[in-house]
């Protein structure tokens, strides 16, 4: 007998001594293969027997019945999921890379005035009933991408192109949101919406020109206004205090003048009651009192008889210069 004839005979013994145990190994083995399921943190598992809905297990290891008897689907429950409308990113490892493919059939929106405007959105949303997410509906990445499109549009469609291109366009992606979970909870697809972002917002390729340029136009008209309003509010307010100040001085000095004339009259009627009384002492007292107010201010006077022509009149010359000396 052969070494080759010698070998065949003892794996026959072997295979004949330990045939069950390789068999129940084997079995065992393809029984854990095919019963034991993994379900991730951020998932749970539905599992179907039969193709009839079953029950749904929680993350970890879990056990199914095999050979196909059961099978289990995966739903990422607590993941934040997301759809782009209008572009597709392709990588975002340390910048984002967008596709080159052309989605104006999504993004291309007809506007309450019925013009175009070119709107690219997401939509970002949990699966928070995978009954409802497996078996309401026959697609449903497919519907809610429908669903999705179909609420922007009809928002889009109830204002005009330059409320979507400007200040509408959170109004925009809120009313969108609404009228999207509606629709959601509507077909109890399981879905609940978290937020729809406006990613961008433009007029289409052809007007686009046009369009920044009444943009920049509006924009220059804001920025005069408000150095117009700058200006106004510069000047106005000094004016005003410049005026008010210039009052006041008028109303000071009329209010001076007032008290004056009113002081003047009430010391001329005082002198006019005193002249009713004496009226030649107060002439002489009018008089001595003005002489004695002017003649400190003429100075040194020489007076002389107006009829002496004919005579050389002798002053005291001396005398008065040495008393001034």
């Amino acid at each position: 007998m052969t070494d080759f004839d010698q070998q065949v005979a003892y794996y026959r013994y072997l295979a004949k001594k330990h045939g069950r145990k390789i068999l129940l190994g084997a079995f065992v083995l393809i029984l854990l293969l095919t019963s034991v399921r993994t379900v991730g943190p951020e998932e749970e598992g539905v599992v179907l027997n039969l193709g009839q809905y079953s029950r749904t297990v929680n993350p970890g290891l879990n056990f199914i019945a095999p050979f196909g008897i059961e099978k289990m689907y995966k739903i990422p429950v607590q993941r934040q999921l997301k759809h782009e409308f209008g572009f597709r990113t392709t990588g975002t490892s340390s910048r984002s890379q967008y596709s080159d493919s052309d989605f104006s059939i999504e993004s291309s929106m007809l506007s309450g005035d019925l013009n175009m405007a070119d709107v690219e959105w997401v939509v970002q949303y949990r699966i928070e009933n995978s009954f409802q997410y497996l078996f309401r509906v026959k697609d449903p990445e497919r519907s809610l991408r429908d669903m999705a499109e179909s609420a922007m549009r009809k928002s889009v469609g109830d204002r005009t192109v330059n409320e979507v291109l400007t200040v509408g366009r959170q109004e925009v992606a809120t009313n969108m949101e609404v009228l999207l979970q509606k629709l959601c909870d509507e077909y109890e697809n399981g879905i609940r919406i978290d937020q729809v972002v406006l990613q961008d917002v433009n007029p289409p390729a052809l007007v686009k020109p046009s369009f920044n340029g009444v943009n920049q136009a509006q924009q220059e008209r804001e920025t005069l206004i408000n150095q117009a309003e700058s200006e106004y509010n510069s000047v106005i307010p000094r004016a005003r205090g410049e005026a008010k100040e210039t009052i006041q001085l008028a109303e000071a000095y009329a209010l001076n003048r007032v008290n004056g004339a009113t002081g003047d009259a009430a010391r001329f009627e005082a002198l006019y009651t005193e002249y009713i009384k004496a009226p030649e002492v107060t002439k002489k007292r009018i008089y001595l009192e003005t002489m004695e107010r002017i003649l400190p201010k003429i100075g040194n006077k020489i007076i002389v008889d107006e009829k002496g022509n004919n005579v050389l009149p002798l002053l005291n010359l001396g005398h008065k210069a040495a008393s001034s000396k």
